[in-house]
């Protein structure tokens, strides 16, 4: 029997952040393994006009929850969604359900965030920052708490080249800049907001730092604990490899380079490519819950949800496979043939921008201007070159992140829950983990039919064939300029058709004397 199975069994626990990606995987595994649990309160606003319950019933019925209706036949009932808003105060919480909160919570949570990299400062201190000082103001408040966990970021000290399992101090006390912000208005925050962040490479790492120090500040008596995932990537095995429902990170440079659309991306080859798997955080979290309300550690322990330290895989591995992968399964519709190329060098990242960005979708657009269709190709590719833009800071560097207290936990746990709550990502196969990301991209993000592989395959024949046909066009058109303009080159142009005529005279001649 698994001991952390059987700890959330009648429990009440409050999830931020339950219809983002983590939290939807959370509450996935939750109701699977522990089908026993009391209550899973969910904040939730309404959204493009559904209300809390159609959009409670539009997540249970994903594909994602098949598993959970065979177990947990029930489930529609086990999950109450309370309208809140972490950007406002008391989060907009009715009296009643704020009291139902407080009297019956026993484990939180808290995976809600702002993951916008462009943010404002303001907006994203309030979800970041500020909504994480109210939430542990509300649990101070919780008599039957066990457990708060807090989900922040492996890269909420990106500006250290080595971080360890604990919280470091900002330059600035968070309740200053909280302070601050309620009276300066935008256009100062704006102003001040590169002096603030320093050499953090955006808002969104340097606001989970602030969030971090907040925990630390406001925990009081709580049993309080820190999760630090990296770059969250689809399931690894649970519920079924591939899962994911966003374009965010990889997701969306996946897309743009199956697609063709992405052909160039500025990194460093060899820099580790840190990326966890979403069910791998997840059983993290369950096991850190846990042992944070079991054990009750004396003081707020961080936990590092990382590969690069245990099972380092590099970008140029990563992107060698991911290319591989479109061969054998191709997307459907794609724009050009999927290739990629990794330079840390900015002249060649700028020219490949130029040529084999920009240039294609400049005359894809003339084409649609002259069939009498709307462009939309240069505004997309400015997308996501603003995009592969933001991330360029995190795929040129490696970090080395300790994982001391994730494999403390890791050796507390039974053979049983090493197994069922597995987050050791020294067992994950890079090569199969990958395809099946691919793959997931492909069949829950486009809704691509499997079917369609072969037409597809096809598609991608007569793009080679476009791609080797174009180029040498443009050799030959380069070339014949050249022999036009240039003595030195007329002279190389002589020289090689004279040392295959040579060449093949000679062959012949062989052959002629060997009969």
């Amino acid at each position: 029997m698994s001991m952390i199975a059987a700890f959330y069994g009648g429990k009440s626990i409050l999830i931020t952040g339950a219809t983002g990606f983590l939290g939807k995987v959370l509450m996935e595994k939750l109701f699977r393994t522990s089908p026993d649990l009391k209550v899973i309160y969910i904040l939730v606003r309404p959204k493009a006009g559904q209300t809390l319950q159609q959009r409670v019933f539009q997540i249970l019925n994903s594909k994602l929850f098949e598993k959970v209706k065979e177990v947990c036949p029930n489930v529609h009932e086990k999950i109450r969604a309370i309208y809140a808003d972490l950007s406002q105060n008391d989060f907009a919480i009715s009296k009643e359900d704020m009291q139902e909160l407080l009297s019956c919570t026993n484990v939180i949570f808290h995976c809600a965030a702002t993951v916008r990299f462009d943010d404002t400062l303001r907006h994203a201190v309030q979800l970041n920052v500020t909504a994480t000082r109210q939430l542990l103001l509300m649990a101070s408040q919780m008599p039957k708490l066990e457990a708060f966990i807090h989900i922040s970021t492996a890269y909420s000290n990106c500006n250290l080249k080595h971080i360890d399992e604990v919280i470091y101090p900002c330059p600035v006390e968070p309740k200053k800049i909280i302070d601050s912000l309620e009276w300066l208005d935008d256009a100062i925050i704006e102003e001040i907001t590169p002096k603030l962040i320093r050499d953090w490479p955006n808002i969104y790492t340097y606001t989970k730092a602030l969030g971090e120090m907040v925990v630390q500040q406001e925990s009081r008596n709580l049993n309080i604990a820190i999760i630090r995932p990296s770059i969250v990537g689809a399931t690894w095995q649970e519920p079924f490899p591939g899962w994911v429902d966003n374009v965010n990170g990889p997701n969306g440079l996946i897309i743009a380079a199956g697609k063709g659309f992405l052909r160039a991306l500025k990194a460093t080859p060899k820099a580790v490519a840190d990326l966890i798997p979403v069910d791998t955080v997840v059983n993290l979290m369950l096991a850190v819950g846990w042992y944070t309300a079991v054990h009750r550690p004396k003081s707020t322990l961080v936990y590092h949800s990382t590969s690069g330290n245990l099972n380092p895989c590099n970008w140029h591995k990563m992107g060698v496979q991911v290319l591989a992968t479109f061969e054998k399964i191709p997307f459907e519709r794609a724009f050009r043939r999927p290739y990629a190329n990794f330079t840390s060098n900015n002249f060649t990242s700028q020219y490949w921008n130029a040529v084999s960005h920009r240039a294609p979708a400049i005359i894809y657009d003339c084409y649609l201007r002259l069939t009498g269709r709307k462009p939309r190709m240069t505004k997309l590719m400015n997308q996501i070159l603003r995009t592969a833009s933001m991330l360029e800071y995190f795929i040129n560097r490696s970090w080395e992140w300790s994982t001391y207290n994730t494999e403390m936990l890791m050796s507390e746990l039974s053979p049983e829950d090493q197994r069922v709550f597995n987050f050791d990502v020294r067992q994950l196969n890079w090569l199969e983990y990958i395809e099946n990301y691919v793959l997931g991209v492909k069949k829950y993000l486009l809704k691509e039919d499997m079917a369609g592989i072969p037409e597809a395959k096809q598609h991608l024949k007569r793009l080679r064939n476009i791609h080797y046909l174009f180029n040498t066009a443009l050799f030959l058109i380069v070339w014949r300029l050249l022999i036009a303009r240039s003595q030195m080159a007329r002279n190389v142009w002589f020289f090689i058709v004279s040392f295959c005529y040579k060449f093949l005279s000679y062959f012949r001649a062989s052959s002629t004397l060997k009969v």
